[in-house]
């Protein structure tokens, strides 16, 4: 049997094994071909409460496991990644629109390593001894939250469910993952069966893929005690405004309107292959695409131009076919997209590359002197389109720079590295990228981005994933009972 043969969990969720959801069923569609993948087993809110007393059950005697106990099961998750990395890769093409190596990167790029780095967490330190000005033992040490509510967007489903998943068991907390419907198997399938199969005992995590009730019921749920939440600011928003009235802490990972500058001294054609890479890997789906081309006006001309001629020649198609670029997640976001570059073009800007579509495959596009008011500046495209717009000195391109409400990720090119740290100092950025574009992430690493970006740094290094899924408490110890004046 394969990890994820069908006769196991279609039309099923995982909550205390392969059950019928509330939901019912529905279909996981290929977006491109249109053609009906399989049947997913649809969860709602009452599945959700059922769900969070299970996992804080569960999670009591897993926490009071020895870490190597933990550990065990996260090393035993990355090697499965790795050796099932094939069968995951299919059904991410098929189901998430990614190419090949997009695919790749998500499994043994970063979630095997997510889940092998989390096993090292498990016997990180987890506290620190106090100083007291009273003959006592002061110290804090960090405990598991309990159950934690993980929802995870379309666009990279694996690794923006393992980043939180792996470390918040690795600390011993139960697991509630809401996926995105779209990419429900891909992106919740995949880790109930990979989790099974690695040893992880029953109860500690449950995967309930549905639509927004079923997303409002995590997040609201009084025994899930932290969110961490990937998608739009919008939702974000959404999320952060209904934690707040349960005092729920929250991780949120939002969109970005993400600038690649680029400097007059640069090797022009290396330049122009960042900046493509950038803003056309995985059809621009990504949050830290890069969004804006803030090119040296000497130069930006040039740039553009070149530009276009990488976007001419990317294939794009089925991701099944030897192609760069797939297709849009659904109709609604290829629409948002088209309405980005058309209502870009009425305003002023000049449509060098692109444009088009056929069904759900969209051409990489490249908009030249894009007016400043015009959408595909002002906005998240999350599509293939790259805006470029000129600058003259240093001083304007770090205000269009920063000139946004985003602060994802930030790329500087430039023949002096020194002169690009200089510069970012000055940009709001949760990521910052030295002679590289904006789309970069390693396991290890402090994940987040700044104000309608997220919260701040929430996942990947040891220290965020401590505070992202433990509670700090203050523990005193004296030898004897003291002597109060009462």
């Amino acid at each position: 049997m394969t990890l994820l043969d069908r006769s196991v969990w279609e039309g099923r969720i995982w909550s205390g094994g392969w059950i019928t959801g509330s939901g019912g069923e529905y279909a996981a569609v290929e977006p491109a071909t249109g053609r009906e993948l399989a049947r997913v087993g649809a969860a709602t809110a009452a599945d959700v409460h059922k769900a969070a007393e299970r996992a804080q059950q569960a999670q009591r005697e897993w926490a009071a496991l020895p870490y190597d106990r933990r550990a065990a099961v996260l090393r035993r998750a990355g090697q499965l990644f790795i050796e099932h990395e094939d069968e995951i890769h299919e059904w991410l093409v098929r189901e998430s629109g990614a190419i090949r190596p997009f695919a790749q990167f998500q499994t043994r790029g970063v979630a095997a390593e997510e889940c092998w780095e989390a096993a090292g967490l498990a016997s990180h330190p987890f506290g620190e001894i106090l100083r007291s000005n009273q003959q006592r033992l002061s110290m804090a040490r960090r405990l598991p939250v309990g159950v934690v509510g993980v929802i995870s967007p379309f666009n990279a489903p694996i690794i923006l469910s393992i980043r939180a998943i792996a470390p918040a068991l690795a600390l011993g907390n139960a697991v509630v993952l809401k996926p995105d419907p779209r990419t429900a198997i891909s992106g919740g399938v995949v880790f109930a069966r990979l989790f099974e199969e690695a040893g992880l005992p029953d109860g500690l995590l449950h995967v309930l893929p549905g639509g927004v009730d079923v997303g409002e019921a995590v997040v609201t749920d009084p025994l899930i005690r932290v969110i961490a939440f990937t998608g739009s600011t919008a939702a974000g928003k959404a999320v952060a405004r209904a934690a707040a009235d349960h005092l729920k802490r929250v991780h949120l990972e939002l969109g970005g309107n993400s600038a690649l500058l680029v400097l007059d001294d640069v090797d022009l054609e290396k330049a122009v292959s960042v900046g493509a890479f950038g803003s056309f890997n995985h059809a621009g789906q990504i949050c830290m695409a890069t969004s804006r081309h803030i090119v040296a006006a000497s130069i930006a001309d040039d740039y553009a131009n070149a530009l276009a001629v990488h976007a001419d020649r990317l294939p794009v198609g089925d991701p099944t076919g030897e192609v760069a670029i797939g297709p849009i997640i659904d109709a609604k976001q290829r629409d948002n997209i088209h309405r980005v570059v058309t209502s870009s073009v009425d305003a002023g800007a000049r449509l060098a590359a692109g444009g088009t579509y056929e069904g759900l495959f969209y051409r990489p596009t490249v908009l030249a002197d894009v007016p400043l008011t015009a959408p595909a500046y002002a906005e998240e495209i999350f599509g293939p389109v790259a805006p470029v717009v000129a600058f003259r000195d240093v001083e304007e391109a770090v205000r269009l720079a920063a000139g946004t409400e985003y602060g994802l990720s930030l790329g500087i090119l430039t023949a002096d590295a020194m002169r690009g740290l200089e510069i970012a100092e000055r940009i709001p950025a949760g990521l910052v990228h030295i002679n590289d574009q904006t789309v970069n992430d390693e396991a290890i690493i402090p994940f987040g981005g700044v104000g309608a970006s997220g919260n701040g740094s929430r996942a990947g290094s040891p220290q965020s994933n401590l505070d992202a899924f433990t509670e700090t408490q203050w523990v005193t110890a004296r030898r004897d009972l003291p002597a109060y004046p009462f």
